[in-house]
């Protein structure tokens, strides 16, 4: 029996030497070092009084040059990562300077702006009696300068790599700016964050050039441990090898917890914890029939008993959350919409808005305008009697569903649907439990202690349909929120998220390509084209008579646009269609064709048919029990027609086939553009 190797693509040897050569370049002084340190007296080298007191003197240094650097360094990455502003460019150089700048002209510039004599140096020593050189003080100043770009480099990279989803939906359920920066950025990126600390550590700790130069070489007041070394280097090389060995061991220390992730990206953390649940299986869960959402915490109906019992007791003696409406409070919206987006929108309580289009139509910009997240489009947002429009995002009471989710992954469930209440300084026991209780609602409340990374993908919209719906909202934004779902598991929460919205108080936009949830899910549907309406009307109007040659086909029927004439239609791509609906001459109108209204034949039809095409079958597609042609003709645009699997295989329909499709006049639909 013979064995399967495995085979490596060989280097090829031009590649391999010089690789090889500058791994020994950099092995060789570590060697060096290793090779000559006096073991038996490593002890007695390190533990004498100057080295002692100047590893005291380090790590003091070294620890207050990271605290600096943290103050300083968070808020600098922060702003280089998120925000655009002039000069951007320039600021990064700055903070990347020290790292290529000769550490004694490092020092020479920190004498020249901190110095006595410099330009800061006199204010300092005169207004509050600092004086920088030749004291510790100093020294942290050095070691803060050449160390702080690392902290900094490290976390900018790990706030790229993070999606402001997060950011956004955290200030869409009402959480201030500073309280999103702490809960929801800082531990996304506390991989990133812990690694450029541990190295902004470790390099200001081996500082030498710009410390010397800047506070010189005091014993117990500037002389550092790499100082130290450059003395011992001087009357006792063995005690200078002894030494450097002790901040080899620490530098490969730190690179040795790193392995090598200094630039941290965020990671979703609990993923390793245990595999994701399996999802439920499809149908009504038992919860899909609570009563309907008033926009205030769910009715004790749903077991409100067990739901504290697992979160502790709701302390009766609470205020009132002044944010808390009476189950009758209701808001109507009104949002007039200028920029890229133009148009104005109505709506009564308890409605729900599919908006649709094709790519680029001014979908998410429009929720974005109302959420006020964009520059693109502007929008004049009332709610009820509430104008919000001047308001941040975390005051207007507007939740966001994006179409990931964006459940925070250091959070569990369970603290991912009180976040918003949290923010709204509603007390923990009662945030808890209601968020307990919407969980339940939704039929995830067993899966309130999971990390998302361990949650389904119908379970993760259901929490995070249950976290925005927690918090209270006047106007509910779900942005594609289905669209990530495999077919049974949507429908199921299709069915979920249809139940939980048939009492909302406020009004819902549903931003969808899916046909089913348009019909199923809403009471309007908004089409949008270049930002602006071209249809508002019901789901029935709408599938009856779009207005959209894309609305059209994403409801599965054929559309042509075309200019009526006295003898029929004449198609805009060509062609012309004879119709029964006779309209005025010239007049711009979509003919709308039902696949199923499509015959399909092998030879020329005769009989009654009007519209008759020779074409070629270019795809076939199963939908259901039926199958779709796809036939291309040189005479009429692509026509889908919809016929049985019985029918393809006795005319013998294959791709590439040569067929005849016929459609009757008075199967043509015409809406007026």
């Amino acid at each position: 029996m013979s064995r399967l190797r495995t085979h490596r693509a060989r280097p090829p040897v031009a590649l391999a030497l010089p690789a090889l050569l500058a791994v020994a370049f950099l092995l060789m002084p570590l060697i060096g070092i290793l090779t000559r340190t006096r073991w038996s007296e490593l002890g007695a080298h390190l533990t004498s009084p100057g080295v002692v007191e100047a590893l005291r003197l380090s790590l003091l240094v070294s620890l207050w040059a990271l605290g600096l650097s943290l103050l300083l360094g968070v808020p600098l990455a922060w702003l280089l990562a998120r925000v655009e502003f002039k000069g951007k460019a320039l600021v990064r150089s700055l903070v990347l300077l020290p790292m290529v700048l000769p550490p004694t002209v490092g020092g020479v510039a920190l004498l020249l702006g901190f110095g006595r004599r410099g330009l800061l140096g006199p204010w300092l020593e005169g207004t509050f009696g600092i004086t920088l050189p030749f004291h510790t003080s100093g020294a942290v100043v050095a070691a803060t300068f050449v160390a702080m770009p690392f902290l900094v480099i490290s976390l900018e990279g790990a706030l790229g790599g993070l999606k402001q989803s997060y950011e956004e939906t955290a200030a869409s359920l009402g959480s201030t700016p500073v309280r999103v920066f702490f809960t929801v950025t800082l531990p996304m990126v506390a991989p990133g964050l812990i690694a450029g600390a541990a190295l902004t550590w470790a390099r200001a700790l081996g500082e030498f050039g710009a410390t010397i130069t800047f506070a010189g070489n005091l014993p117990g007041t500037t002389q550092t441990l790499p100082l130290q070394v450059y003395l011992l280097l001087q009357d006792q090389p063995e005690a200078a090898t002894s030494v450097s060995l002790l901040l080899l061991a620490i530098a490969m220390a730190v690179l040795i917890g790193l392995r090598g992730r200094w630039t941290g990206t965020p990671v979703a953390r609990g993923s390793a914890e245990a595999p994701p649940i399996a999802e439920e299986a499809p149908g009504p869960h038992p919860m899909d029939g609570a009563a309907p959402l008033n926009g205030a915490a769910p009715a004790d109906a749903t077991d409100p008993a067990g739901a504290r019992d697992r979160v502790g007791p709701v302390d009766p003696s609470a205020p009132a959350d002044p944010l808390s409406a009476p189950a009758a409070a209701a808001w109507p919206m009104h949002a007039a919409v200028t920029g890229f987006n133009e148009l104005t929108l109505d709506a009564e309580p308890g409605t729900t808005i599919a908006v649709v289009g094709e790519n680029g139509a001014g979908k998410t910009t429009l929720l974005r305008a109302l959420l006020g997240l964009t520059p693109r489009a502007h929008a004049e947002l009332r709610l009820g009697d509430t104008d919000v429009t001047a308001l941040p995002p975390h005051k207007r009471q507007v939740a966001w569903v994006p179409q990931d989710g964006a459940l925070f992954p250091h959070l569990s469930a369970l603290a991912n649907t009180a976040y918003g209440l949290r923010a709204r300084r509603v007390p923990r026991a009662r945030a808890r439990a209601e968020a307990q209780a919407w969980l339940d609602r939704l039929g995830v409340g067993h899966l309130a202690h999971r990390k998302p990374a361990q949650l389904s993908g119908g379970q993760a919209q259901r929490v995070a349909l249950a976290r925005a719906l927690a918090a209270r909202p006047r106007l509910l934004l779900l942005d594609e929120p289905l669209a990530a779902l495999d077919q049974t598991t949507r429908a199921h929460v299709r069915h979920t998220l249809r139940t939980h919205l048939a009492g909302f108080a406020g009004v819902c936009l549903i931003v969808t390509h899916d046909p089913v949830e348009a019909v199923s899910l809403a009471d309007r549907v908004l089409v949008l084209a270049d930002g602006k309406t071209l249809q508002d009307a019901p789901p029935s109007e709408v599938t009856r008579h779009p207005r959209s040659p894309w609305v059209a086909r994403m409801l599965g029927r054929n559309a042509w646009p075309g200019t009526a004439s006295a003898d029929g239609l004449a198609l805009a791509g060509g062609g012309r269609l004879v119709v029964a609906e006779a309209l005025p001459e010239g007049a711009q109108a979509l003919a709308i064709i039902a696949p199923e209204a499509v015959s399909v034949h092998r030879d020329r039809p005769g009989g009654s048919p009007r519209n008759v095409w020779p074409g070629t079958v270019r795809e076939i597609t199963s939908v259901g029990s039926r199958l779709r042609v796809l036939v291309g003709s040189a005479q009429a645009p692509d026509l889908v027609a919809e016929i049985t699997p019985e029918a393809a295989a006795e005319l013998g329909i294959v791709d590439g086939a040569e067929v005849w499709t016929s459609v009757k006049a008075t199967e043509v639909t015409l809406v007026r553009l």
